[in-house]
C-alpha cells in the first residue's frame, strides 16, 4: 500500500469520525434565545436568554450579550427548567428485573454499609437515555438488601465513567428501619411469624447493637486520629469505618420507612440518638403523621405517587394526596419514582401530586431546589441561576404534561442528543416502506 493511498484512507476516516461526533454530546458555549425561563428560585422570565459556556451558566437575562461563535439555540415559543432530580431510584443498577446476572442491587449479608451504589452504576444502562430525555437530569440511586444494604450516590445522566456521572460527590448511608407489622400491599410478602412483635424486638435490638458498636468504634478511631502516639491503631473494621461517617455528620442518614406506626418509631429513634443530618425515604403513609414529621424538621423523599392506597379503607387518591398533605403540614417534600426502568415517569409523579393537593409550583421545586437542598447540592443544582451547573432542558411546554416534547437538553454543560433506544425503534418503523420503489400491500386481517 503506497503513501497516497494511506493519506486517502487516514482522510476518509478523520471524515468519518468527525461525522459521526457531531451526534455525540458536548460542551461549548451555547445561547438559548426568547425562551420562557422558569428559574423555580427568581420567578420566570419571558423572553429571556440563558448563555452557557462549558459546564455552567453564565448570564441570564433579556439582554445578554452572546459572544462570537457561540452556538444559538432559538427556544421561541418554548420554556426553559432546570433539570429534574430524582430522589430515589435503582437507575444504572438494573438493566433487566428479571435477569438476576443484570441486577447489581443487593450485596450478601444483613449489615453491608460499606457498599457504595456508585460503583455499580453501569454508565451505558439503555434508560439512562430513556430517562434523560424526560428532563430528568440527576437522579439518587440506591442500593437495596438487608439492615443497612449500602449508601446510595447522587448521580448525573450523562457520562462515560461513574466518576464523570457523580453529582457532588454525595452519598447517603441507608437504613431499612425494622418494620413494627408486615408491609399491607397486596404484592409484599408476608411473613410466616407468628409473633411480628417479637420479629420487631429483635430487628430494633440488632440495630441499636449495631449502632452502638459504630458509636464506640468511632470514639476509638477518633482518639487515636488526635493522638496516635503511644497508643495502637483500631483495626479496621469496613463495616464499622463506614457508619462513622454518618454518626460524625459527614454523611446523611436515609431512612427507609412507609407505614405510619414505623414513622413515628423511627422518629423517636432519631431523637433518642441525637441524629440530625436525616431523611426519610417512601413515608407512603406520611401524611397521617405529617405534623411530627413536621415538628421534628426531618425532610421526607416521599413516593412513589403513582401507586395505590396503603389501606383498604383509604381513599383511592391518598398516594397522589401524600406529598402535598406533608409538604402543607410543614414538611420539606422532595420526589421520588422508586423506579428502576421507569423513572422517566417522574414528571407525571410531580404532576399526579401538584393535581392531588401539592399546587403545580410546589411540585416543581419538589423535583428541581428542594431535592437539591436537601442532598445539600443546591449551590450547583436544581434553579437556573448564574454559576450554577448547565442541568436543563428546553421543553414545547409544561413537563408535567404528557403532550410536551423536550427539545433541548444540557448536562454540565454537555448539549445532549435528543435520542434514545426507543426513540430509534420508533424512527425505524416509521415509514416502513422508505427505499422501496413499490411499497408492499398489508395483507388483510382475515387472511
Amino acid at each position: 500500500m503506497n503513501v497516497l493511498t494511506l493519506l486517502v484512507l487516514a482522510a476518509s476516516l478523520f471524515v468519518q469520525d468527525a461525522s459521526q461526533d457531531t451526534d455525540r454530546a458536548r460542551q461549548g458555549t451555547y445561547a438559548i434565545t426568547n425562551a420562557r425561563i422558569e428559574t423555580v428560585s427568581d420567578g420566570v422570565l419571558e423572553q429571556g436568554t440563558i448563555l452557557i459556556e462549558g459546564d455552567r451558566i453564565v448570564a441570564i437575562g433579556k439582554d445578554v450579550s452572546i459572544p462570537p461563535g457561540a452556538e444559538i439555540i432559538d427556544a421561541d415559543g418554548q420554556h426553559v427548567y432546570p433539570g429534574m432530580i430524582d430522589s430515589g431510584t435503582q437507575l444504572g443498577l438494573v438493566e433487566i428485573g428479571s435477569v438476576n446476572e443484570t441486577n447489581d442491587t443487593n450485596e450478601i449479608g444483613d449489615l453491608t454499609p460499606q457498599m457504595d451504589a456508585l460503583t455499580a452504576v453501569n454508565p451505558n444502562a439503555v434508560a439512562i437515555p430513556v430517562t434523560r430525555v424526560s428532563g430528568v437530569t440527576t437522579v439518587v440511586t440506591e442500593p437495596a438488601g438487608g439492615l443497612f444494604p449500602g449508601m446510595a450516590a447522587a448521580v448525573n445522566l450523562y457520562g462515560y465513567t461513574p466518576e464523570q456521572m457523580t453529582a457532588g460527590g454525595v452519598r447517603l448511608m441507608i437504613l431499612e428501619f425494622p418494620r413494627k407489622a408486615p408491609p399491607r400491599f397486596f404484592f409484599a410478602r408476608q411473613s410466616n411469624d407468628d409473633d411480628p412483635d417479637k420479629r420487631y424486638r429483635e430487628a430494633m435490638t440488632k440495630l441499636n447493637e449495631i449502632w452502638d458498636r459504630a458509636e464506640v468504634y468511632d470514639r476509638i478511631a477518633t482518639s487515636w486520629e488526635q493522638d496516635p502516639s503511644g497508643k495502637q491503631a483500631p483495626d479496621y473494621v469496613p463495616e464499622m469505618a463506614a457508619l462513622r461517617h454518618v454518626i460524625s455528620g459527614d454523611m446523611p442518614l436515609m431512612i427507609k420507612v412507609n407505614a405510619a406506626e414505623d414513622i413515628e418509631a423511627a422518629i423517636e429513634w432519631v431523637g433518642a440518638r441525637e441524629l440530625e443530618h436525616v431523611v426519610f425515604s417512601g413515608v407512603s403513609e406520611g401524611w397521617r403523621v405529617a405534623d411530627k414529621l413536621a415538628a421534628a424538621g426531618i425532610p421526607v423523599f416521599a413516593g412513589p405517587v403513582l401507586s395505590t392506597p396503603t389501606r383498604d379503607s383509604d381513599r383511592f387518591d391518598k398516594a397522589y394526596a401524600n406529598a402535598g398533605l406533608m409538604s402543607q403540614a410543614g414538611v420539606k417534600v422532595a420526589l421520588r419514582s422508586g423506579e428502576s426502568e421507569n423513572v422517566r415517569n417522574l414528571p407525571f409523579n410531580a404532576g399526579f401530586a401538584a393535581a392531588y393537593g401539592m399546587g403545580r409550583e410546589e411540585a416543581l421545586r419538589a423535583v428541581t431546589l428542594t431535592a437539591a437542598e436537601v442532598l445539600g447540592i443546591e449551590e450547583d443544582y436544581g434553579s437556573l441561576e448564574v454559576g450554577k451547573k448547565a442541568n436543563l432542558f428546553v421543553s414545547t411546554g409544561d413537563p408535567f404534561e404528557p403532550k410536551s416534547h423536550i427539545t433541548a437538553l444540557f448536562i454540565d454543560g454537555f448539549n445532549v442528543p435528543i435520542t434514545n433506544r426507543q426513540i430509534e425503534l420508533y424512527e425505524e418503523f416509521l415509514d416502513r416502506d422508505k427505499g422501496r420503489k413499490t411499497p408492499v400491500n398489508v395483507l388483510p386481517a382475515d387472511n
